[in-house]
């Protein structure tokens, strides 16, 4: 079973910066594609950023591009930069259930790709 577990949430004012990590077991994070999705109170979750297995290729939803950066290691990693209030939610970090797939672009942003999932940390951008 993998187990996910983020960290780096907390409070911040508008304009400020967060980095966001989610360690895992074994070569989860190294052998796997990875994403961070979002959710913020009375709405839907949310893709944010996925980074193909390799690392090569990173994908970011509109409203991020510019701003933040997924990287990882043998941790995942999402460096956020001029946070704006409406990037308050609770962030996830998931997995792909398969070993060094690639995919069509459009795969990677949708939910079901990822098997495993966190159990998230709260991110709060006060303006």
């Amino acid at each position: 079973q993998v187990q996910l577990v983020e960290s780096g949430g907390g409070l911040v004012q508008a304009g400020g910066s967060l980095r966001l990590s989610c360690s895992a077991s074994g070569r989860t994070v190294s052998d796997r594609v990875m994403a961070w999705f979002r959710r913020a109170p009375g709405n839907e979750r949310e893709f944010v950023a996925a980074l193909s297995w390799g690392g090569e290729y990173a994908y970011y939803a509109e409203s991020v591009k510019g701003r933040f950066t997924i990287s990882k290691d043998n941790t995942l990693y999402l460096q956020m930069n001029s946070l704006k209030p409406e990037d308050t939610a609770v962030y996830y970090c998931a997995a792909d259930r398969s070993l060094r797939r690639t995919y069509i672009e459009s795969r990677y942003y949708y939910h079901g790709l990822y098997s495993y999932w966190g159990q998230g940390t709260q991110v709060t951008v006060s303006s």
